[in-house]
């Protein structure tokens, strides 16, 4: 629900001035909305930025509700950097904040559409529509992406530029040979078809040749009919696909029934939507090259 305009003024006079909130040690202050978001601006931003995170660590990203002092802070922030139709109470605050286009970076700005309804199976309670929001998962959309944190930090604060855009094009870097590594790793591969707990790899298959076969629609809490799984599993069987992939922060039951019920191994493929205890040491370049070599390993690539 939308915060009324009058509430979200008592908010922002209750706990700070809203529109721009330089930190006592003149740090850039950056509110990220979930991990992807947050890794953008950590590496852009460096030492020179503070950066607050909506989203807890290990929690489910897809139904972030926010607190009202995290509302404030959406409009106090220097920079906010989030991704539009994902997390629908932070697209509210920022409509709400009516922030400057250039202090809001909307990870999905001109990212082509990719929808899941090609997987040809139904999901029951699938809000989230059938647009795959999970854009990070080509890392040349975070490489667009990390172009536009590094023109909102310098728009917040010029006379740091130069480190921002020294940041900037050693991670842009980073991100073009994990992209060509991921062209390279997943060109020649026995079977393209992988299939996943929840429709969260559209994006990823779509950069790279692959087809995604979902258990669960885009939102991870939605289930396949009963007809859909045994269709999933009648697949594996028939084009002999060797593994069900799981992830770390959703359930893998479903999952792990498909892998039963064939014979499959189970392995994580991880959405990289944030990190957990277990993932907690990694960053996302290390999950994607995990990702992909996981993908190399169950698809027979050379």
């Amino acid at each position: 629900m939308k915060l009324l305009p009058a509430l979200s003024a008592a908010l922002c006079l209750a706990l700070a001035a809203c529109g721009g909130a330089a930190s006592d040690d003149g740090r850039t202050q950056v509110v990220a909305s979930f991990y992807p978001a947050e890794f953008l601006a950590e590496r852009i931003g460096g030492d020179d930025v503070t950066v607050t995170t909506l989203t807890t660590p290990g929690a489910e990203a897809h139904d972030l509700e926010l607190t009202a002092k995290q509302v404030v802070k959406v409009n106090e922030a220097d920079v906010v950097v989030y991704l539009s139709h994902f997390q629908e109470a932070v697209d509210h605050a920022v409509q709400d904040a009516g922030r400057d286009a250039g202090t809001a970076v909307d990870l999905g700005e001109g990212v082509e559409e990719v929808h899941s309804e090609d997987d040809g199976h139904d999901h029951e309670g699938d809000d989230h529509g059938d647009e795959d929001p999970h854009v990070w998962l080509d890392p040349a959309n975070m490489a667009a992406a990390a172009a536009q944190v590094r023109d909102a930090l310098v728009q917040a604060d010029p006379d740091r530029a130069a480190a921002f855009e020294a940041n900037a094009d050693a991670l842009i870097a980073e991100l073009e040979a994990l992209d060509a590594d991921f062209t390279k790793g997943l060109a020649s591969c026995e079977r393209t078809d992988f299939v996943t707990s929840h429709a969260a790899f559209g994006h990823l298959a779509h950069a790279y040749g692959l087809t995604q076969v979902p258990i669960s629609g885009v939102d991870p809490q939605s289930e396949p009919s009963t007809a859909a799984l045994a269709e999933i599993a009648d697949l594996v069987k028939r084009d002999g696909i060797t593994t069900v992939f799981t992830e770390r922060l959703a359930s893998s039951a479903l999952a792990e029934t498909v892998a039963r019920e064939t014979g499959a191994a189970t392995a994580v493929l991880d959405p990289v939507e944030g990190l957990s205890d277990e993932t907690a040491d990694e960053d996302y370049v290390s999950l994607m090259r995990e990702n992909l070599a996981a993908l190399q390993k169950a698809n027979g690539c050379s």
